[in-house]
């Protein structure tokens, strides 16, 4: 009977008949007990807290080890299902029975009739645990297959079965067994128990969920028919229909293609809804095109599919295929293993993007299915393997090499062993092998490239808006989620992700930024981007509850109004302004209906607790309820003319979603992002308002996560580094080892060989490292984001007041992504080839020298940060260069800043940039590591305090200028160093005092290692101030040793008094310090005699040898008359012994003692020469001294210090003391010492005078 339309649809319905006993008896399979359908038990069966998905299948750990089971089991016969591991943290998978009982330390395989593989630990449990299977990894698939025929129970990794794990299993009356896991908090995983086609099925073996068999024989006959239709008109040689609407087709006379297929779709349409038919029927049919045509012939035949989906089918019904579809893409991407070539990737990303060119289905999947019900970013990520033999590395890198250098620092020198003709030979095919490895990631990172052009799409606005615009939308909200969510870490987008989203985005928005230049001459190229600051204080970009440089939102907006409407022309909103105080609660404003509407679950003991809806980690495909703030955004109520100073915007608010392309990007009386230009903007735009906005998107996920990600990725080439010195040592001892030593030999051997594979391994993973995150594409992008951070703050700093709104988070990127340039890439690509590198290190050194003390910036965290990297800065001669190179005036704020007084301030990283400064210069003061501390482990070579010495005589002169120049400069400053350094060191003797006491006790005691390092920091902030001081002394010693000016000889009886009180306490043998010293405390390395004795002897020696003769008496004389002078003191620094006092036993002459010449690689001939010099003065002049000193009554000495006479008397209340006494406490206090009256003045007093001098005590 000849087929024609009177008979289509009956011919179909015989089509589709299929015999329906099978499906009916689906459910009451012998060997199977509970639903048909089957997900995670969430009413009970579990311990602990987890977050479970809206489809029951998916689950985050959220407590220590939480448990969960399914809602069937099994008795008899064959099962498998297949868990997809998310996470590769903590887990036990496998099987439970109905009596087992779980809590938080024990879980699945921790009791009798429970059996699980733990893929982290590479172990199998069952109440004992034995080595068992390979580590898993994130984007692996862990069938877990249980044979209760046979009694036993394997499991396998990625379709590769792993043995059997257990045998002889209870079976019998009451004994079924679940499928369960145990997971420690934010692991997390997705259970395919059938619903979806299994990826590795196992014959023989069943799913615990019946596939839907009738409706998939269905769907694949209608899928031929659909095929057979298709082929009449499709040739692909042509490109027939390549670029045609639907309407075109009817219009070239085929109504008959459009009737049937309207046929088959009243069929087809309903069945493509389902999860498990999407999977297995259309998936692999829109595959299979991609695989076998070329990618322009592929994407032409899928648009076609599409557009007749969209055709035929009702809105909601090819929506709900679509995401599907999607979620089934990404499952597949996520979850495939690494093969050498890669495709298994390039195909699944070829049919996103193909899907993705289809205009109506990319808005649709942008608007409600990308962000909102998957997480789009994963098609961004190329995973890293764990298992490089399996990802076929051997073979692409046949050749392993790793660097071989000996960085051991011996008298500051790095030496680089030199390269044999073997290793170059090595190194070079290595590298041939990573160039193979880098050009294949390339193809893949070139697609997802191509997907992210397609969402920025901004021509295809043709029937609503364009896809830019609602990727804007989602994409902030996306970044509101990982920055507002922080205490909450299952919502997190993993790190990783983000990394390569970062990268990807910054090539496409690279692509428009530079093609919207080509079209637009008066527009600025993409290595001229930053962002103009008005869109940071115009409301129209959404920032959140993150910190702006002055403090919050609300609190600028009111103290800066003036400030925005004389240079912004912005007024805001009187009810805006009393709203904003409000905007903190905004978060917690949600309806109790829309609580309780939310998708989302979280399970523990006793029920439901509303905690937020995960999904990142678990199913990768299945979201979180949408959440956002209501945001300040801000658009015109006003007509926009060119706007006179004298008119003023009044602004509004409006959210994210509410904006329109034209609220973005303006009009021609709107100027959309970049409302309120300040004067110093330019009045041509950039480039479009939308690329701004992606820009500012994409330094905020820098900020988010991605540099944490970069650092930590280090740790591989870390690895490389010390198994190599492990095999180098191991090597060194082989060839020391005699051969009679059959023993050592073999055990030296055995390790040699196992370190070797290690580093197979290692240096293999390393080059897909290098490849995918430490790549030179990559270090451009991170300096491209470096470069536009510094050029935003530059014209963010022009603008005065309004700098304040600047988000703090541009800093933070400027100062990171540098850290990260020089500590992550340096190792691997030299960052002095980068474009323009040294313009930029002078362009990054003056935002931190004129920043760091910026009042306009008010939070202590990134104040502390620009700090620490002005520190960090001066210590490496290319950066202290490039210091040097801003400028003049520039130089002089920062170190009048550094110069400011110690007091009210955090000032231990300021003292640390003015040691750096100094190193190098001071006496003895030219080590790397301290002399004690050679023959220790050396730390990271990186880290700024182990860089040589660089001093800046450019930087000391500017700080010489500035302390002799005004009055109150140097005396308020040195003040402040005298009066830290007395509580330092003064802290630091007490801090030792309780070491020693805990120490000498006879029970076992421990010292808590939090104040051994509080007492090491002491040690080294005095060092560190002595060197301060001994620095001033050697720039500008006038300020101590001129007595014309009113404080020098206060300030050098004051250095007089500290130097001797350190002396004292440092130098008595076998006292406090001494013995603290000789227990070498693990925390306390860095207290030692030799770096605060030559700071000591840098300033004596300064004051005493190296002035003018009358400048040097008088320091002398102020010296010995301090009564804590010991000549004993002096005599140690040379190694001199202390005279035995009467009655006690001479010292032992063996005893090792300290001294200077013990150290002739760090102190010169010259400075020893000095210090013997100053020996023999200090003893003639203290013999002098001793000669003429008179006795003094008692009461006639200062009541305040006990050692000097009484010289001074206090108007009005008439108490006495001596000058030095009285003026130094007038330095911080202006109360009476002893009564607390104001001093008005401060006269000179002489026993038995009637005259006096008066001084006034201001």
């Amino acid at each position: 009977k000849p087929l024609n339309f009177q008979n289509l649809p009956e011919h179909l319905d015989q089509l589709l008949q299929v015999d329906n006993e099978e499906e009916e008896s689906q459910g009451q399979v012998e060997g199977r007990l509970g639903p048909s359908t089957v997900v995670l038990d969430h009413t009970g069966g579990f311990e602990g807290l987890l977050l479970v998905d809206d489809d029951l299948l998916g689950v985050i750990g959220h407590s220590n080890f939480g448990t969960i089971r399914s809602t069937t089991c099994v008795y008899k016969g064959k099962w498998v299902y297949e868990v997809l591991i998310s996470s590769q943290g903590l887990m036990q998978i496998g099987w439970c029975t109905i009596s087992c009982r779980f809590n938080q330390e024990e879980g699945v395989g921790d009791t009798h009739n429970s059996y699980a593989y733990d893929g982290n630990r590479v172990r199998k449990w069952n109440v004992t645990t034995t080595n068992y299977g390979k580590a898993w990894a994130a984007g692996d698939i862990v069938s877990c297959l249980i044979d209760l025929d046979d009694g036993t129970l394997s499991f396998c990794l990625n379709g590769v079965s792993l043995g059997t794990a257990f045998e002889n299993l209870s079976r019998g009356l009451g004994m079924a067994y679940f499928p369960a896991i145990s997971l420690s908090f934010k692991e997390s995983v997705a259970f395919n128990f059938g619903s979806r086609p299994l990826r590795y099925p196992v014959a023989g073996y069943r799913p615990l969920q019946d596939p839907p068999s009738a409706d998939l024989v269905r769907a694949q006959r209608l899928l031929g028919c659909f095929r057979a239709v298709l082929s009449v008109e499709l040739d692909p040689v042509e490109g027939r229909l390549l670029d045609k609407e639907s309407s075109k087709w009817r219009l070239r006379g085929q109504p008959t293609v459009l009737l049937t297929l309207a046929h088959i779709f009243h069929h087809f349409a309903p069945l493509l809804r389902k999860v498990y038919l999407v999977e297995a029927v259309l998936m692999s049919f829109l595959l299979g095109i991609v695989e076998k045509g070329t990618p322009t012939q592929a994407q032409s035949v899928v648009h076609q599919v599409l557009d007749l989906l969209w055709l035929f089918m009702e809105d909601y019904e090819v929506q709900d295929c679509l995401k599907q579809l999607m979620m089934s893409l990404l499952r597949l991407y996520r979850f495939s293993p690494i093969v050498p070539d890669l495709g298994l990737q390039i195909h699944y990303l070829r049919l996103t993007i193909a899907i993705l060119r289809h205009e109506k289905s990319r808005k649709f999947l942008l608007s409600n299915v990308l962000f909102d019900v998957l997480r789009s970013v994963v098609f961004f990520y190329i995973k890293s393997p764990l298992r490089v033999e399996e990802a076929g590395l051997q073979e692409l890198i046949p050749t392993t090499w790793w660097p071989h250098c000996s960085s051991r620092e011996g008298k500051e020198s790095t030496e680089m062993k030199e390269e044999t003709a073997e290793e170059r030979l090595r190194r070079r095919a290595y590298e041939r092998g990573c160039q193979r490895l880098r050009k294949r990631i390339e193809v893949v990172e070139e697609l997802q490239i191509q997907i992210l052009k397609l969402l920025l799409d901004n021509k295809d606005d043709n029937g609503g808006e364009a896809s830019r615009y609602i990727f804007l939308t989602k994409f902030r909200k996306f970044l509101q989620e990982n920055a507002s969510g922080r205490g909450n870490m299952p919502m997190l987008c993993p790190p990783e992700y983000m990394v390569c989203f970062l990268h990807r985005l910054i090539s496409a928005l690279r692509y428009y930024w530079d093609e919207y230049k080509a079209s637009n001459p008066h527009a600025s190229f993409s290595e001229e981007a930053y962002i103009p600051p008005q869109v940071f204080y115009n409301g129209k970009v959404d920032y959140f509850d993150l910190q702006r440089l002055g403090g919050l939102l609300s609190h600028l907006r009111k103290t800066l109004k003036d400030d925005l409407a004389s240079k912004a022309n912005i007024v805001m909103d009187p009810l805006e302004l009393q709203s904003t105080a409000m905007d903190d609660l905004d978060e917690d404003e949600e309806p109790a209906p829309a609580m309780a509407q939310r998708p989302m679950q979280a399970l523990a003991v006793g029920g439901p607790l509303p905690l937020p809806r995960p999904g990142w980690l678990s199913s990768p495909t299945l979201g979180r309820a949408n959440r956002f703030l209501s945001t300040a955004a801000v658009s015109l109520m006003t007509p926009r003319r060119p706007l006179s100073t004298s008119e003023k915007v009044k602004v509004r608010t409006l959210s994210v979603e509410q904006r329109t392309r034209e609220d973005i990007e303006g009009s021609h009386w709107n100027e959309g992002l970049l409302l309120g230009r300040p004067p110093e903007e330019p009045e041509q735009p950039l480039t479009e308002n939308s690329l701004l906005e992606v820009l500012d998107g994409a330094v905020m996920m820098y900020n988010l996560s991605v540099h944490q990600q970069l650092g930590k990725m280090v740790g591989v080439s870390d690895d490389v580094s010390e198994y190599a010195m492990a095999l180098r040592d191991t090597e060194d001892k082989l060839r020391r080892c005699p051969k009679r030593r059959k023993d050592i030999l073999a055990e030296l051997t055995k390790s040699q060989k196992v370190f070797s594979e290690k580093l197979d391994h290692l240096s293999r993973r390393l080059a897909w490292v290098h490849a995918t995150v430490y790549s030179q594409e990559k270090m451009l992008d991170i300096y491209w984001l470096l470069r536009v951070c510094l050029r935003t703050i530059e014209h963010g700093d022009r603008t005065g007041s309004l700098f304040a709104f600047m988000p703090e988070f541009y800093l933070s990127v400027a100062i990171n992504s540098y850290s990260a340039l020089k500590n992550y890439f340096g190792p691997v690509h030299s960052m002095e080839e980068l474009p323009g590198y040294e313009e930029t290190l002078t362009r990054l050194a003056a935002i931190l020298a004129k920043h760091f003390a910026d009042t306009r910036i008010v939070g202590t965290d990134i104040r502390d940060s620009l700090m620490q990297a002005l520190a960090s800065y001066v210590c490496y001669p290319h950066s202290l260069r490039a210091v040097e190179r801003i400028p003049e005036e520039q130089r002089i704020a920062m170190v009048r800043n550094l110069l400011a007084p110690y007091e009210q301030r955090p000032w231990a990283q300021t003292n640390w940039i003015l040691v750096r400064l100094w190193r190098g210069c001071g006496f003895g003061y030219r080590y790397t590591r301290l002399p004690h501390l050679l023959k220790t482990k050396l730390e990271d070579a990186n880290l700024p305090s182990l860089q040589k010495p660089c001093p800046s005589t450019l930087l000391q002169q500017h700080m010489a200028d500035l302390l002799q120049q005004g009055p109150d400069v140097a005396p308020s400053f040195l003040n402040s160093v005298l009066n830290q350094l007395n509580w330092a060191f003064s802290e630091f003797i007490g801090m030792i005092q309780e070491i020693q006491q805990a120490a000498e006790r006879l029970e076992r005691n421990f010292v808590d290692s939090r104040q051994l390092k509080v007492c090491a920091t002491c040690f080294d902030l005095s060092v560190s101030l002595l060197r301060v001081l001994e620095m001033t002394i050697t720039l500008v010693p006038e300020i101590f040793l001129d007595w014309t000016r009113p404080t020098s000889e206060m300030l050098l009886r004051r250095l007089a008094q500290l130097l001797n009180q350190v002396l004292n306490r440092v130098t008595a043998e076998r006292n406090l310090f001494d013995r603290v010293v000789t227990l070498r405390l693990p925390g306390l390395e860095s207290v030692d005699h030799y770096p605060i004795l030559v700071a000591v002897t840098g300033i004596l020696v300064q004051l005493l040898v190296r002035g003018p003769a009358s400048e040097r008496e008088q320091a002398t004389s102020v010296l010995l008359a301090d009564p804590c002078f010991q000549l004993r003191s002096i005599c140690y620094l040379l190694g001199q012994p202390e005279p035995p006092a009467p009655g006690t036993a001479l010292p032992a002459p063996d005893r090792k003692r300290f001294s200077l010449q013990s150290y002739a690689d760090y102190i010169s001939a010259d400075e020893l020469a000095q210090v013997e010099q100053m020996l023999a003065h200090l003893t003639s002049a203290s013999a002098q001294a001793a000669a003429a000193s008179l006795p003094t009554s008692e009461e006639d000495l200062c009541p305040i210090c006990y050692a000097h006479p009484i010289s001074a008397v206090f108007q009005p209340c008439g108490h006495k003391s001596c000058k030095a006494c009285i003026n130094q406490h007038l330095m911080n206090n202006k109360d009476c010492f002893f009564c607390k009256a104001t001093i008005v003045s401060v006269e000179d007093w002489e026993k038995g005078a009637n005259t006096s001098t008066t001084s006034s005590a201001a």
